[in-house]
């Protein structure tokens, strides 16, 4: 099972299996969180990764309290075809 986890030394999000981690770099100010680029390696591609990661941060964003400002186009475009997300998006 893929487990999303906080990596805040990094500054992202990941999700391993075995050697590859997929992540989501992001810079935190107050409660927005700003997601800045998604990478999935070659071996993690094609298997739904990404959007389970995706998923996963935005996930644990909504329990945080936070707010989103999707500036990957990976989660602009996911957060665009699952509408449960988009009040997680900051409002400028």
């Amino acid at each position: 099972m893929l487990v999303v986890r906080d990596n805040p030394g990094l500054g992202r999000f990941e999700i391993g299996s075995g050697d590859a981690i997929a992540f989501v770099e992001y810079r935190r100010i107050g409660k927005r969180v700003v997601l800045i680029h998604t990478e999935v390696p070659k071996e993690m591609s094609g298997q739904g990764v990404g959007s389970k990661l995706v998923g996963g941060v935005l996930d644990v964003l909504r329990t945080e309290g936070a707010t989103v400002v999707p500036q990957c186009e990976f989660v602009a475009r996911f957060i665009q075809q699952h509408p449960g997300y988009r009040s997680l998006v900051a409002e400028d």
